[in-house]
């Protein structure tokens, strides 16, 4: 297969239509519906989203729950200091891009909130560790902010605790929110469970790498971040009988597809978990997922280029631009997309 360029994943979108706040409600919003095979699209609402759902389907969620990741705080010089909790290491240790005036070195002590100290242990690449002095989590509760995406230009408010957070969410860790499932309130998981899918869960923390656009040249040189996951073996069950039945199986978003496929490199399902950096471009052979609910990603992001690969190249971009010129709504708060894969056979090294 060609070399892929990032200018291939390029693409021109007016400013006015990314979405600086969640709908008024869950699931009022609208629904791209793409035909990979075909390349047909049909606007829909996402309230028609049952209406797809057939006898033994399923549906896999990813249950992160979004963790109050930024802090904001002083040196003991008094210079302030921000921080973007990466990742919790241990109960009092994580990893953080830090922002200030001067690089920090090992040894220097940040306060967060009114009392909340940290120190800084050492640099893990563009990454710092830091060590806190009490509970990482009960700092974030106590100090922390909702790491709202950097397109979304407004301060954070009251509402984004509950709306920047899927009514599933179970196990903290992540940084950013999975966006495909904020769409949903339990009326709606409630009425795929009536038209006769199965609904199960995986786990992958989404790290703030999601944000960040592929920088080479060429697609095949960028390093992709790493995010941790785990499949529950009451899911992977689920996704056997499903295939056993004939039941189509639906990710909800672009988080759950990779727990899932890097969880079947081996040609398998395999319970279990780890570290991904499974990048997804298009010639890569899915194993396992016949649908992806999704929203509208970023020009140049390996998200983009995963719903490229799923849905066809083409087609795709075809479809941005009919959402752009139907004014949907892009990103994080934004509408949503289902794309019925492409029946695409390559395959590509994870």
């Amino acid at each position: 297969m060609r070399a892929m360029r990032t200018e291939e994943f390029d693409y021109d979108l007016p400013p006015a239509l990314i979405a600086q706040f969640p709908p008024a409600q869950r699931g009022s919003g609208r629904m791209l519906h793409l035909d990979g095979r075909t390349g047909a699209c049909a606007d829909r609402r996402f309230a028609d989203l049952p209406g797809f759902v057939h006898k033994g389907d399923l549906f896999v969620f990813n249950d992160t729950r979004v963790i109050k990741a930024r802090l904001r705080g002083v040196k003991e010089s008094g210079g302030k200091v921000e921080a973007l909790i990466e990742r919790v290491v241990t109960a009092r240790r994580a990893l953080a891009m830090l922002r200030t005036s001067h690089t920090p070195l090992p040894g220097q002590r940040f306060v967060f909130g009114n009392a909340d100290a940290a120190v800084v242990v050492e640099r893990k690449e563009k990454f710092f560790l830091l060590e806190f002095a009490d509970d990482v989590l009960a700092v974030l509760e106590r100090a922390g902010e909702v790491p709202l995406p950097p397109y979304i230009a407004r301060p954070v408010e009251m509402n984004d605790m509950e709306r920047y957070q899927t009514v599933y969410a179970r196990h903290p860790g992540a940084v950013a929110a999975p966006t495909a499932g904020l769409h949903f309130d339990q009326p709606m998981l409630d009425r795929i469970a009536a038209s006769g899918a199965v609904v199960a869960y995986v786990t992958l923390h989404v790290g703030a790498g999601t944000f960040q656009p592929v920088r080479e040249d060429q697609v095949n040189m960028h390093v992709m971040h790493s995010e941790r996951y785990s499949v529950p073996e009451e899911t992977a069950r689920a996704v056997a009988d499903a295939r056993e039945c004939g039941g189509r199986i639906t990710a909800v978003g672009t988080t759950s597809l990779r727990a899932l496929e890097s969880a079947a490199q081996s040609g398998r399902l395999v319970a279990g978990g780890g570290e991904t950096r499974l990048f997804i471009t298009p010639g890569y052979g899915f194993r396992l997922v016949d649908r992806l609910l999704t929203n509208f990603h970023l020009p140049r992001s390996t998200l983009f280029m995963l719903a490229c690969a799923f849905g066809g190249i083409e087609h795709v971009r075809a479809a941005y631009t009919h959402a752009i010129e139907e004014s949907y709504r892009f990103f994080s708060y934004g509408d949503a997309m289902l794309i019925d894969r492409t029946h695409a056979t390559a395959r590509s090294a994870p």
